[in-house]
């Protein structure tokens, strides 16, 4: 189901970047194809969820690393995670061009650490495939036992919409189509092919390790750090520790790079409701220096609040985020049904691209209503 929703999503996107090639992103097609209102509610869902973006890409990169050091280490996660607010602000401050250069190989060491991770897993459980079919096989008449079949359906449903956050990132592209080179369109599509291949291969390959290796929730510790934990136990010397170290460091890097999503999208979502007259007209302006800076410091502002209330709980955060990122996804899905239902007596397959979006809104609507 997950696998399913990331390419449902992604292809709904892909008819967003379509129609709107200059960008924008929900906030112009809830805007436009449904009424200003809606398109403002849909804006201000965009604005929360940017400034949530940065404190739990940050939050959940503190996670990951102070997996690695003891309990009591970690009465500085909080610190530590404010500490990453700041230094990412100075880094947007000093240029987001520079700031993306010097963190772009860190998806080259992302792909290739847990690219390997997860084939090696595979592998060395190629032979285990019957045993865990079974104890699967074993959970799942258990929890029917205990819950019966509309428990047992009820407990899927739940976890399958509090992976909500999974999908969260798909919407970035079409928001920022004007940062894609020419052309637009094709690249912006071609964007979303790559990112839902590679978030589909990510999560199916990830659930499968835990699967593979039992993985259970301990305390203070992300799943992967004890699923990599669990994978390099028996590798010679320190070998699968330092392992386990550069894998976890890849992580929290990448969680940076995603925190840029709230200080790159962000501010344009606040410069196109200033255009329409929702925010001060002062947003407007992305090329002014003064204006762009303001943005960032309103973000970054944000986002330290966020993680002062919460304390940095992921669990929490997880949810917030992923409320608002479905408000702007089941606006976004319906003003597009309605848009290919108003055209289809000019569009020659307004059908297949009005079921597309249809599937889309169905989807994203069932795990918001969740």
């Amino acid at each position: 189901m997950t696998i399913a929703t990331i390419f449902i999503i992604s292809a709904s996107y892909s008819q967003i970047i379509e129609l709107f090639p200059d960008g924008g992103g929900d906030y112009l097609v809830a805007t436009r194809l449904l009424s200003p209102k809606l398109g403002m509610f849909s804006g201000c869902a965009l604005i929360i969820d940017y400034a949530l973006t940065i404190t739990l890409s940050i939050a959940s990169g503190a996670d990951a690393i102070f997996s690695l050091l003891p309990p009591s280490m970690h009465v500085w996660k909080v610190p530590a995670a404010v500490l990453g607010i700041a230094m990412l602000t100075m880094l947007n401050l000093r240029g987001v061009k520079e700031s993306a250069q010097i963190l772009a190989p860190v998806f080259l060491l992302f792909l290739v650490t847990h690219g390997f991770a997860l084939t090696y897993a595979l592998v060395e459980h190629s032979m285990d495939a019957p045993i865990v079919m079974e104890r699967l096989s074993a959970d799942v008449s258990s929890a029917h036992t205990e819950l019966g079949t509309a428990g047992l359906i009820f407990l899927l449903l739940r976890a399958y919409s509090m992976g909500a956050g999974t999908y969260t990132g798909l919407e970035a592209v079409s928001n920022g189509m004007p940062m894609l080179r020419e052309p637009r369109v094709r690249t912006g599509r071609r964007t979303m092919v790559y990112m839902g291949v590679s978030l589909a291969v990510t999560v199916i390959g990830l659930m499968t390790a835990y699967v593979l290796y039992d993985v259970r929730l301990e305390p203070g510790r992300t799943l992967n750090a004890t699923l990599f934990t669990t994978m390099t136990a028996s590798w010679p010397g320190m070998l699968g520790e330092a392992f386990v170290v550069v894998v976890l460091a890849s992580e929290a890097l990448l969680l940076l790079v995603g925190a840029q999503t709230g200080f790159l999208d962000g501010p344009r979502v606040m410069s196109n409701m200033a255009l329409d007259r929702w925010l001060p007209s002062r947003f407007a302006m992305l090329s002014d220096r003064l204006v762009a800076q303001n943005g960032i410091l309103c973000f970054s502002g944000a986002a330290l609040v966020i993680m002062l209330a919460s304390q940095g709980n992921v669990s929490h955060l997880v949810v917030l985020y992923s409320i608002n990122v479905f408000i702007t996804f089941v606006l976004s899905q319906a003003g597009m049904v309605r848009h290919w239902w108003r055209e289809r007596a000019a569009e020659k397959k307004w059908l297949r691209k009005l079921i597309i979006n249809g599937v889309g809104l169905t989807s994203t609507a069932s795990i918001l209503m969740s």
